[in-house]
């Protein structure tokens, strides 16, 4: 597992600037907050009526029978358990942190363990007491059967009422519990929170082959870093950002607003955004190749060799740029691996990719020459 994170993680430049963004955001919240008892019972009919929702995050149970066997126990015994935060929005509830106490007994009580879909016994092992060793839910006494489906678990519930239309304080609470006992990637938080049609659309286009093959991997990234670059495609082409009168842009919080903000979830939208990615990656694995959005080093007598990591200001550059010809209709693709090379060598360019990359000048440097390099912008 962690040995296929690293390969992932060194499959892609690492940009200094823009790992070290964070943000504590702008907005000042309005948000509800209060404590509920609920029984299991309850939340298991809430969420097989799918009134309690699970993060797209979680699709997989992660627990392992024991972890799970203990648990089970605690209620048995009457122990308290952690509390759970879940997120009310509208007649629904989004399960925050919580998820794995959840479905471990919604597991146990259909008798099914999700991990390997084996039937869910309690672990044999010494650390479970003997009276339940072993046993099934079904071959529990009816009193115990009723104690796990009884047991309460103090639930967390907030509603953000101010900035409306936003879920940006979602995205801060996510970003500050440790859900799952691992820290989530800022693309994981926004699959659990934004989950619309912007969502769908992002994690469908990051399956296509020509996207794969320019992103270097055939198989999505484990942590949504591609997913995450696809967005970023959209996010920067846009007035907020190459029209933003600031000096300095937050690369996470651009990212959040443009996943949250509803126009760019309407049916019209995510139809053109569909079509502009996949113009453009299709033009630029046709006429300037896999290693589009990768730089080069130059030995002294000027040959290029490729370095194999995906470079994330070269691919915005680059493909924004190439959007902006298709849309012009001066998209030719004569000559583009060598001009590309030639762009590679410009001093401003190295700078506006390397350099307080998320500086607005340096969007609009690396973009506009990127322009007039590949297509006499």
């Amino acid at each position: 597992m962690h040995k296929d994170k690293d390969i992932e993680q060194e499959h892609i430049e690492k940009i200094q600037s823009e790992e070290e963004d964070d943000y504590s955001d702008d907005d000042l919240y309005n948000i509800n907050s209060w404590g509920a008892d609920l029984s299991f019972r309850e939340l298991l009919t809430m969420y097989d009526e799918e009134e309690l929702l699970k993060p797209e995050i979680q699709r997989n149970y992660v627990w392992e029978k024991a972890e799970a066997s203990r648990f089970i126990e605690s209620l048995l015994m009457g122990l308290p358990v952690p509390s759970i935060f879940l997120a009310k929005q509208g007649t629904k509830k989004l399960i925050v942190d919580g998820y794995q106490r959840i479905m471990t007994v919604r597991d146990f009580v259909r008798g099914v363990f999700s991990k390997d879909n084996s039937v869910f016994t309690l672990s044999s092992n010494n650390k479970i007491n003997p009276r339940w060793r072993g046993k099934t839910f079904e071959l529990l006494s009816d009193d115990d059967k009723r104690k796990i489906k009884s047991s309460t678990i103090h639930a967390i519930i907030f509603e953000q009422k101010e900035p409306k239309g936003s879920d940006t304080s979602l995205y801060q609470i996510f970003e500050r519990i440790n859900t799952g006992g691992r820290t989530l990637t800022a693309q994981e938080i926004r699959n659990c929170v934004y989950h619309r049609e912007l969502n769908k659309l992002i994690i469908d286009l990051n399956k296509r082959e020509d996207w794969r093959d320019l992103y270097g991997t055939p198989q999505p990234d484990s942590r949504m870093k591609d997913v995450e670059f696809i967005l970023r495609f959209f996010a920067i082409n846009t007035k907020e950002v190459l029209e933003s009168k600031a000096n300095q842009i937050s690369l996470k919080r651009q990212l959040n607003l443009f996943m949250g903000d509803k126009k760019n979830n309407s049916g019209p939208t995510i139809n053109k955004f569909e079509q502009e990615f996949i113009q453009t990656m299709v033009f630029i694995k046709q006429n300037i190749g896999k290693n589009a959005f990768h730089n080069v080093s130059f030995d002294k007598e000027g040959n290029a060799k490729i370095i194999e990591r995906f470079h994330p200001t070269i691919f915005d550059s680059i493909a924004i740029a190439t959007l902006r010809a298709i849309s012009l209709g001066k998209s030719s693709g004569e000559n583009l691996q060598q001009k590309r090379l030639q762009l590679l060598k410009d001093t401003h360019y190295k700078n506006a990719i390397s350099i307080r990359t998320t500086n607005v000048d340096h969007i609009k440097v690396r973009i506009d020459l990127a322009s007039q390099y590949l297509f006499g912008i």
